[in-house]
């Protein structure tokens, strides 16, 4: 799925024009092919800002964008023996015709072009954590310094447009809610395939397959992030991803896990039991969390701000908690005193899109921003209840419950891109008995 060439120029000159300024020179790089042992490289996928400005997926590559908009790159040539061992490259005539670039140039040429281009900028606006890229742009600009009698005029420093960019990422037009609805709906069909393939006594390693298989299957060829498959206690541990012990009859699961499509991601997680029936301390506690849920749902509204929807599911999740026995006291205390983070110690949310946790800022002028229409944002209240909690009553040790949806915020409410997979306990176990 591909938006269009006009749109990513659009986007270009969108960039320039925040930049506020006439008279500066963005720069981007795709990034390069990173070894993972030997002479083997990882699969490459361009940094994120880079594609969002360019639909360009080759590594190696330095757009530069003129006051203008006007674009420039820096690419791999053509070179069919390189071709015939790595694949297609598009080259200097790809680059324009199929991307939309205005001029090309081989990669070799990259410095003389640099000179080219920023000599009388005023200012070279980067990503200001590509530490490479600045060391590259300040040998640029001094480059230009010692021209100075030839007549060269060096830029007079770096800006950083780290965070024009990341704003305009935030708000996701029309081809990008297309995509990541997509890219949503494959992974509501990979968590399908996983509740109705579990059997206690799999391996968690062999359920993850199920999800992959349907990834890769659909379109997907990577998940967007290491897939957590966590059966039995190892559900408490939040970033579990060794995925390699027995699933056990009573353990419940926790999967995280989505794919990625056209570069974009989806984020879901449920909870379900090995052998398709909940046992009544996992039925309370995962009510609890299907409560906070749609607790924080009520509160994704456009205006609302940001922290709203984790607020109300922090109040309900403590409610809860307190009704269960597994915290004392006054729910407002325990919400002051953070008591609850010995059972939640997470946000209930991030910004999705080129990034499992997108970029953009939750606060403006130090208080939490309102959430706009365009947003794309998980909601994902759990429960995590340490093996080792000698203070709870020990039916709850080692219960992990999160459920996680991509929630589309629009003007007449938010959207659930992740729509059709199931999270109420009733729905669950009739999907697992009919399997």
């Amino acid at each position: 799925m591909n938006l269009s060439k006009a749109i990513y120029r659009e986007r270009r000159q969108r960039l320039m024009s925040q930049l506020g300024s006439d008279n500066t020179v963005a720069v981007i790089r795709s990034g390069e092919l990173v070894t993972r042992n030997n002479d083997c490289d990882y699969e490459f996928r361009p940094h994120s800002s880079f594609f969002y400005l360019t639909g360009y997926q080759e590594p190696s590559a330095v757009l530069f964008i003129l006051p203008s908009g006007e674009s420039h790159m820096a690419v791999l040539p053509k070179d069919p023996e390189r071709e015939q061992w790595d694949g297609f490259r598009h080259g200097i005539t790809g680059a324009m015709q199929t991307f939309g670039l205005d001029q090309a140039a081989e990669l070799d040429e990259l410095d003389d072009l640099a000179l080219e281009l920023l000599d009388g900028a005023d200012h070279i606006a980067l990503l200001i954590d590509d530490e490479q890229l600045r060391d590259q742009a300040l040998n640029w600009r001094d480059q230009l310094a010692a021209r100075a009698r030839q007549g060269a005029v060096a830029p007079k420093g770096l800006i950083d447009m780290s965070d024009a960019v990341h704003e305009m990422r935030l708000i996701k037009d029309l081809g990008e809610i297309e995509i990541m609805e997509r890219a949503a709906q494959i992974s509501v069909e990979a968590h399908t395939q996983a509740m109705k393939s579990v059997r206690p006594g799999m391996m968690e390693y062999q359920l993850e397959a199920e999800l992959n298989y349907v990834f890769m299957k659909q379109g997907a060829r990577v998940p967007a992030y290491n897939n957590i498959v966590a059966s039995g206690k190892n559900a408490c541990v939040l970033h579990y991803i060794k995925n390699d012990e027995k699933i056990e009859d009573g353990d419940l699961i926790l999967i995280d896990a989505g794919g990625e499509l056209g570069c974009y991601a989806s984020d879901i997680t449920r909870t379900f039991p090995a052998n398709g029936k909940f046992s009544e301390p996992q039925a309370q506690l995962y009510q609890v969390v299907l409560d906070a849920y749609y607790a924080g749902l009520e509160q994704m509204v456009v205006g609302a701000p940001y922290d709203a929807f984790h607020n109300a599911a922090v109040q309900v999740l403590t409610e809860g908690l307190v009704a269960l026995g597994l915290l004392n006291g006054s729910v407002d205390e325990l919400i002051e005193s953070k008591a609850y983070r010995d059972f939640y110690m997470h946000n209930t949310g991030h910004w999705l899109g080129l990034d499992v946790h997108d970029c953009g800022r939750y606060k403006l002028n130090g208080e939490a921003r309102p959430l706009e229409a365009g947003m794309v944002v998980t909601l994902e209240p759990g429960l995590y209840v340490n093996p080792d909690n000698e203070n709870v009553d020990a039916k709850w040790r080692g219960i992990g419950i999160r459920i996680e949806d991509d929630i589309l915020i629009q003007e007449n409410g938010p959207f659930v891109l992740t729509h059709g997979l199931p999270k109420e306990i009733h729905e669950i176990e009739a999907l697992m008995a009919a399997k």
